[in-house]
């Protein structure tokens, strides 16, 4: 039996050279999946049939179409019912299957899943390696599998999947062997089986905003143990309301930027206050506050590593005050 571990690497997945491309099908096709099953579809009239059920899954060779030398569709729930138990348990049936049907695999791909629709990306990606180590130390598992890599085609993404991974996961199952210290694996055990509280954050979208969203909130709903989820209206497909509002609806606390005085950011407030979810504004120094919302607490903050401290510091006393 050999000892597989994981990889991160940033790049293309449908351009990435492995015996097998690991795919979802999330009863449409998305991203990464739509390119791969348009490619096959090139070589085959049989295209229809890629497409499983939740439990089913397709195994076909790539015959040239994408660079890995087979690709297997696993069947999954419609994407917005997958979540972070469904995630885990992907990664879970991904290692079985190909125990049945490629047991002599020794190296494969597969991307990560959640964050295109809003999941949290730390507790997202820590529950498909989580799912891979559990399917690792089970008794369906190639028995020449070596390495599962996975494919991140954003720079700064891969950059912080890799430091997570190492944070969180054993060095036995990663390709870093020396870390300088004990790694706890409770959190990547935990993601996909415990439920956690979560954060929605409603936000403008676009590149000058996404580092307020990673360091200025993500990162300090993740230090005090939330989850932290928005949906990305540019990025999302399918009935993007109803997301927006189940995940309001199930959501701890509502964070809202109001910067710019984006319509769709009033919007998920207003419905917020309409389902009494308790709503934490944030703004950049110098913007007006729209009518609506003056009055209301508001954190104010002149740069990210100011809005960070503050949200942490509000974050930490929310969280006391309800335990």
């Amino acid at each position: 039996m050999s000892n597989p571990t994981i990889h991160i690497k940033k790049g293309d997945a449908v351009d990435f050279s492995s015996d097998v491309l690991i795919l979802k099908y999330a009863q449409a096709y998305y991203g990464v999946d739509d390119i791969a099953a348009q490619r096959l579809k090139s070589r085959s009239h049989n295209y229809p049939a890629i497409a499983p059920r939740p439990g089913d899954h397709v195994f076909l060779p790539s015959k040239g179409q994408v660079v890995a030398r087979n690709v297997l569709f696993v069947g999954v729930p419609e994407l917005y019912k997958f979540g972070y138990p469904e995630i885990r348990e992907f990664a879970i049936s991904s290692i079985e299957i190909l125990a049945d049907e490629l047991p002599e695999v020794e190296e494969v791909s597969m991307t990560m899943h959640g964050v295109g629709y809003g999941l949290d990306e730390r507790e997202a990606f820590l529950a498909e390696v989580g799912g891979l180590i559990e399917a690792f130390q089970s008794t369906r598992v190639p028995r020449h599998l070596a390495r599962v890599t996975i494919v991140e085609n954003d720079v700064r993404r891969a950059a912080r999947l890799r430091r997570i991974l190492k944070e969180n996961v054993p060095p036995k199952f990663v390709e870093t062997s020396h870390y300088g210290k004990t790694v706890s694996s409770t959190p990547v055990m935990e993601a996909g089986v415990r439920t956690k509280p979560h954060v929605f954050v409603a936000m403008p979208f676009g590149e000058e905003m996404e580092d307020v969203f990673i360091f200025g909130i993500q990162g300090p709903a993740n230090a005090v143990g939330y989850l932290c989820e928005r949906v990305d209206m540019t990025v999302f497909t399918g009935d993007i309301l109803n997301r927006i509002k189940s995940r309001i609806e199930t959501a701890s606390l509502v964070i809202a930027d109001i910067t710019g005085g984006n319509a769709n950011v009033y919007l998920e407030i207003g419905y917020a206050w309409g389902k009494a979810r308790p709503t934490l504004l944030v703004v950049r120094k110098g913007e007006d506050l729209k009518f609506d919302v003056q009055g209301q607490r508001c954190i104010v903050y002149k740069n990210i590593n100011d809005l960070a401290k503050n949200l942490e510091k509000d974050l930490t006393a929310l969280s006391r005050e309800k335990s």
